[in-house]
């Protein structure tokens, strides 16, 4: 795809005898949400692995706007747009809420972070901080200590983190993780205003977010796509509705 953003190609990863992602090839454009969906053990975690730079392939490339970053750090992508919502929380919870996301400001700018004491004062860190809070409706926490919040509150929190460096591409691995209902619908909001201003490649269980949002959808089964598109057509899937969707189609015949 000429226009892609995120180009993966042929990526492949085994652990011993174990495929973890077995000749993934995807394109997504420049603003796109793309869902990665599939039963535990499908294989996304290690995918996500490889395009932040923690896992090389054994095989396959990855290209970020046309580049090649097969071989490029975590900390380097990060510099050149690619930001991640981690799973398990990243969060410095006896940091005030602008404290944290002072720091990713930093971080993204390369300062180090011995000097995070001096953050917030410095209306360098201070505001895109604060605008990144108010884009994830936590403005009005600031102030506040990061242990204080709530668990959808934390992931909100992770999100204005990940927007704060202004990021060309997110990848947010299952954001809505442990959440109930009304946390998961803000998130769904959350989400829907992010996509008009951020390509977003998104890994989550909950089904009914994911045929919310996604704008298309890829089925990875033990590491292997074995379909991509449109919400109706994955839905429509045979294949897809055996493998992982249950037989209505909904999501309830394997949830994990």
């Amino acid at each position: 795809m000429a226009d892609a953003l995120l180009q993966i190609e042929g990526l492949s990863k085994r652990f011993g005898g174990i495929v973890a992602t077995d000749d993934v090839t995807l394109s997504i454009p420049k603003g796109e949400l793309h869902a990665i969906i599939g039963p535990n053990g499908a294989g996304k975690t290690t995918l996500i692995a490889q395009l932040t730079g923690q896992l090389a392939p054994d095989q396959g490339h990855v290209r970020f706007a046309g580049e090649d970053i097969t071989a490029v750090p975590t900390w380097q992508r990060s510099l050149i747009g690619i930001a991640r919502s981690f799973q398990i929380t990243s969060l410095l919870l006896d940091l005030s809420v602008i404290d944290n996301v002072s720091l990713a400001v930093q971080a993204h700018a390369g300062h180090s972070f011995q000097f995070w004491r001096n953050a917030r004062k410095d209306a360098a860190l201070t505001e895109p901080a604060m605008a990144a809070l108010a884009r994830v409706g936590l403005a009005g926490r600031a102030g506040e200590v990061a242990s204080a919040l709530s668990h959808g509150e934390h992931r909100q929190l992770e999100l204005a983190m990940a927007i704060a460096g202004r990021p060309r591409m997110l990848l947010l691995d299952e954001p809505m993780a442990g959440m109930g209902p009304d946390e998961s619908a803000r998130m769904v909001a959350l989400l829907r205003e992010l996509k008009k201003e951020y390509t977003i490649l998104l890994i989550e269980h909950d089904m009914e977010a994911v045929f919310a949002l996604a704008d298309r959808i890829s089925v990875l089964v033990y590491g292997r796509v074995i379909a991509t598109g449109k919400p109706e057509d994955i839905r429509a899937n045979a294949e897809v509705r055996q493998a992982y969707l249950g037989d209505d189609g909904t999501g309830s015949g394997h949830h994990d």
